[in-house]
Formats: C-alpha cells, sequence, structure tokens
C-alpha cells in the first residue's frame, strides 16, 4: 500500500504542478469542435432526435476521457527511458500490483479532468446534459480501460516513437470511429459489427445514454468492464515483466 501511495502521490505533484497549463490544453480540442461541428456544421442538424450539439459533447467526454487517460503512458516512457525513474522503482520492494496500481488512477484522474473540462465548455454552450451518477460511473469505467491500456503499451514499448505508432493505429481510429461524432447505426452492418469490438463504442454508448437521460446500457457496460478489468490484469503482468 506504502508503494502505490508513493507512485500515485508522485503523479499527483505532477498534475498539481502543470495544473493551469493542462487545464488550458484539456480545453482547446474541445473548444474547436464544439465551434466547428457543433455551432458550424451542427447548427440545423439533428442526430437520435437530438440536437447535433447535445449528440457532440457527450462524445467529446468519450474521446477526450479516452486520450487524456492513455496520454499517461508518454510520462510513463518518460520516466522510463530519460528519468530513469522506473528503474529506482526496481531498486525498491514496490510488487507490480502497486506500479500498475498507482499509474492506472493516476490516468484515471486526468481522464475525469478532461470529462470535467468538457462538461463545463458543455454548459457554457448551453447544452443539457443529466450529470447523474451513472455518468460519472461510465466516465471512470472509460478512463479505467484506456488508463490500463496505457500502462501495458508503456511497458511493451522500446521508444517514444513505438508509443506514437500505436496512438495512430489504436487510438486515434478510435477517437473518429467508435460513435463519437455520429451515430454507428448509420454504418454498413459489416462496420457496425467491427466497431463493436472497440471498448470506445461501448463506452460513447454509456456516456452518451446517462449524459441525455437515457436507460444505462447494461451490456455495454459490462463489456466495457471486462475489457478494463483484462487490460489491468495484464498491465501487472507486463510491469512484472519490464522488471526482469
Amino acid at each position: 500500500m506504502t508503494g502505490f501511495c508513493g507512485i500515485f502521490l508522485r503523479e499527483m505533484l505532477i498534475i498539481r504542478k502543470r495544473i493551469f497549463k493542462m487545464l488550458l490544453s484539456l480545453s482547446v480540442s474541445p473548444l474547436l469542435y464544439m465551434i466547428a461541428f457543433g455551432l458550424g456544421l451542427g447548427s440545423r442538424l439533428e442526430v437520435e432526435n437530438v440536437r447535433y450539439m447535445t449528440f457532440l459533447v457527450p462524445g467529446l467526454i468519450a474521446m477526450s476521457t479516452m486520450s487524456q487517460s492513455f496520454a499517461i503512458s508518454s510520462e510513463i516512457n518518460i520516466s522510463r527511458f530519460y528519468w530513469r525513474i522506473f528503474e529506482e522503482f526496481q531498486a525498491s520492494p514496490v510488487s507490480s500490483l502497486a506500479i500498475a496500481l498507482g499509474e492506472t488512477l493516476s490516468g484515471i484522474v486526468r481522464g475525469l479532468m478532461a470529462a470535467g473540462v468538457i462538461i463545463v465548455l458543455g454548459i457554457i454552450f448551453g447544452v443539457n446534459l443529466r450529470l447523474s451518477f451513472f455518468l460519472w460511473i461510465s466516465i471512470w469505467v472509460n478512463a479505467f480501460i484506456f488508463s490500463a491500456l496505457a500502462v501495458n503499451t508503456a511497458m511493451l514499448v522500446k521508444s517514444h516513437a513505438d508509443q506514437a505508432m500505436l496512438s495512430n493505429f489504436v487510438i486515434i481510429p478510435m477517437a473518429f470511429l467508435c460513435g463519437t461524432f455520429f451515430s454507428t447505426s448509420t454504418l454498413p452492418p459489416w462496420a457496425y459489427y467491427v466497431i463493436q469490438a472497440l471498448p470506445l463504442t461501448h463506452t460513447s454508448k454509456m456516456i452518451r445514454a446517462s449524459a441525455l437521460g437515457y436507460p444505462m446500457p447494461w451490456v455495454s457496460f459490462f463489456v466495457a468492464l471486462g475489457f478494463g478489468l483484462v487490460f489491468f490484469v495484464s498491465s501487472i503482468y507486463t510491469v512484472k515483466r519490464a522488471q526482469v
């Protein structure tokens, strides 16, 4: 427990030092999307019987939560390849579980911060979201999935270039194809079933349903939670393997 607290506290101190810069950077992309797609393209458009801006904001929450939670992988890589902090973790009596848990939770915090920024922007743009318990649970599950995935990839890659390549092939396609900007029901059948195998499809559905006051899609909830648990368990193994 002491090891986990130390790792998590270190990440929180880094966030505290950068908090204002982080909040500003977290707001730039969502703000541009809201202006370009929500006000510009979608001012007279409806998707799934709601105003497009209302449809868009939950998708942006899902996408930004994913991106910022996964971004913890870059911090871990810097610790491994440049600051050599990971070597200090290896030399100390800190378990693989403590390292994986500390880094995963720090990624979750980053994801929750991103979601909070977009919710505030949505309120400013007049989007009426239901800030329910289920919404925050859905956001937490989304952050958990991609934070745990980030720990896995950070332990497996050999350089920052490898990490960037993984982001290009994994994160960016999900950001645009998993129902963040459009309804997945409009896709051809083969494409619809393919993206059902991606975790962001399910978390986008959960977040949008909770934010708009629709019933929680429990199948998607348990599928998404399953993704998160699998990624977290495997992150413990990859941390242990990296320590060998």
